[in-house]
């Protein structure tokens, strides 16, 4: 009977350990990794040559070191400066495609840091806490970070604004509830259209 019972015991504790393990699988990687991350997660996979074993560590160490993060929240007026800057870069890639794109690099790495995310002046580990809670939007300030150092056409560099916005956008609006998050992000402060960052104003041509 005892021998019966110590048996029960190791077939239930394995039986708990295999869930335990599935449930860690399906939160943790493979699938979960896959569904928090997206097109971050093929990128991962791309990056380490079709290694999904190897893409997946990176992404499950990101979220080990990342995941706890808490995003701190903007002052009203760091916002409406926030978005004033923006809206300055815009304007200023009309005449200089480069130095926009150098300075919308730089506001989004202060941007990010005043969120509580870490230090721009290291882009990869910023970048790395960003996309795990942000995945969808930091392909864009990936491509601004790129052709802020002279690595791309002026056409590069105005997709890469374009795309960045949405990271921006994310960023400076305030915590769930707040009225900014509910207001579609291609609007200003004021309710107008941004700056579409036409092809016309990228060659110089006039709005």
């Amino acid at each position: 009977m005892l021998t019966i019972v110590i048996i029960a015991v190791i077939v239930i504790a394995a039986v708990t350990v295999l869930i335990i393990g599935r449930g860690r699988i399906r939160d943790g990687g493979g699938r979960g990794l896959k569904h928090r991350f997206g097109p971050e997660y093929d990128r991962a996979v791309t990056d380490h040559d079709g290694d999904t074993k190897a893409a997946e560590r990176e992404l499950g160490e990101r979220v080990k070191q990342h995941g706890a993060l808490q995003e701190q929240p903007l002052s009203p007026e760091d916002r409406a400066q926030y978005r004033a800057q923006w809206a300055d870069i815009q304007e200023q890639f009309v005449e200089s495609p480069q130095k926009a794109v150098i300075a919308a690099d730089a506001l989004l790495a202060g941007l990010a840091r005043d969120r509580g995310f870490p230090d721009g002046q290291q882009f990869e580990e910023q970048l790395a806490a960003l996309s795990v809670h942000h995945a969808t939007h930091v392909h864009g300030y990936r491509s601004v970070h790129t052709a802020a150092r002279g690595q791309g056409d002026t056409e590069e560099m105005r997709e890469a604004m374009i795309e960045a916005r949405s990271l921006f956008e994310t960023l400076v609006t305030e915590q769930a509830g707040d009225f900014d998050r509910h207001r579609p992000p291609s609007l200003d402060d004021q309710g107008h259209a941004p700056w579409p960052l036409s092809r016309r104003h990228a060659n110089g041509n006039g709005p």
